[in-house]
Order: structure tokens, then C-alpha cells, then sequence
């Protein structure tokens, strides 16, 4: 068996999140390396592309979130093995990235700047991708977003959900989903009763 470390912040949430639950779900033993971002400028000096997560592979080092994802979500049995679902998972890891970046685009904004940019994001390109993300649900039975079954797509649409209701996102509302794509919230409740996944929170929470 390979050796698995996966290199992040120490807190809940980004990018890491959704391969920390599917290594978790799955029973994939892995070391989960959580350093505090004041280390960071260390860490990064450690990584190919400055940035993270990485997960090693043995000696191997692998970079970029999605990728790292959706190998472990294989580990997992949480990655679907049907080309077409494959693809309609990875169409939505996709989207959900989007997310992640055009709000990364705003971190380091301040002030004015920083409330015009999310308030943008807040009144345009974030209800877009919601209801977009609504959409694929509804249309595909309203459980899961892919494959009749929890995958990978439901874990990063968890993590990335959690954190627009999570009020840490300053000028971005907490009812945003509710007011836009309300059924989001209600997969989102679901999801988090899943036993693993409510474990999982748990044992951070108690950690």
C-alpha cells in the first residue's frame, strides 16, 4: 500500500477538505500534516508551485486540489467508474473550483475594494454558479449531484457550501444560497448528517 501525506492548513475547511473526508469516508490511512498559517512561508518553500495541498505518494509529490481529489476519491470507491459519470463529476469539481477562485481573486482586497469585488461576486457570478449547481441536482434525482450515490462532487460542493453560509466571508450574505438555490441548503443538512461525515466534524471539533 502506499504511503499517503496530505499537506494543508490546520483548519476546516479549503481546499484539502474534500480529500480529508473522502480519505476518511473511505478508510484510506493517511497522514493528515495540518500546519498553522503562520508556517506557511515555510511549507510553501517545500512544494513545487509554492502552494497547497500537496499530497506525497511515497516520495512522489503531487500538487493541484482537484487532482489530488479525485485520486484518492478513487482509493475511496467515492469516484464514479462510468466514463459519462466520470465526466459529469469532474464537470462539476470544475464549476466548484470556479467558485474557489473568484473568490481567492478578492483575498489580499481591503476596504472599499474588498466589499465592491463580493459584492459583485455576491450579486452576480456566485447565484449563477448556485443555481447552476441546483439545477445538475434537481436533475439528477436531488440526492446526489453525480452517479446516484455520494462521490467526490458531493464532498466539494459540501466543503465550498459550508463555507458561503459560514459568515467568515465578509460582504458575501449569509443567505445567499437560501435566497437563491434554497434546495442547496437542504443537501447541504443532509450531506452533514451522513454518519462519516458527522464524525469526522466531531473529532476535529473535539481535537
Amino acid at each position: 500500500m502506499n504511503k499517503l501525506k496530505l499537506t494543508y492548513f490546520d483548519f476546516p475547511g479549503g481546499r484539502a477538505e474534500p480529500a480529508r473526508l473522502a480519505m476518511h469516508i473511505g478508510g484510506v490511512p493517511f497522514e493528515d500534516y495540518r500546519f498553522s498559517l503562520g508556517d506557511f512561508s515555510e511549507v510553501r518553500k517545500t512544494t513545487p508551485l509554492n502552494q497547497v495541498p500537496t499530497l506525497h505518494v511515497n516520495d512522489l509529490q503531487i500538487t493541484q486540489s482537484d487532482a489530488i481529489t479525485r485520486y484518492v476519491g478513487k482509493l475511496s470507491g467515492l469516484y464514479p467508474e462510468g466514463d459519462l459519470q466520470a465526466l459529469l463529476c469532474d464537470e462539476v469539481m470544475g464549476a466548484l473550483e470556479d467558485i474557489n477562485v473568484k473568490l481567492g481573486a478578492t483575498f489580499g482586497k481591503t476596504g472599499d475594494d474588498l466589499k465592491s469585488a463580493r459584492d459583485a461576486l455576491a450579486t452576480d457570478a456566485l447565484p449563477t454558479y448556485l443555481r447552476w449547481l441546483q439545477h445538475q441536482l434537481e436533475s439528477r434525482g436531488g440526492e446526489f449531484l453525480v452517479d446516484n450515490r455520494l462521490t467526490i462532487a458531493d464532498l466539494k460542493a459540501f466543503v465550498i457550501l459550508r463555507w458561503l453560509n459560514s459568515g467568515k466571508l465578509d460582504h458575501i450574505p449569509m443567505d445567499l444560497i437560501e435566497t437563491v438555490a434554497p434546495k442547496l441548503n437542504n443537501y447541504m443538512n443532509r450531506l452533514a448528517k451522513i454518519p462519516a461525515i458527522a464524525q469526522y466534524y466531531a473529532s476535529y471539533a473535539s481535537s
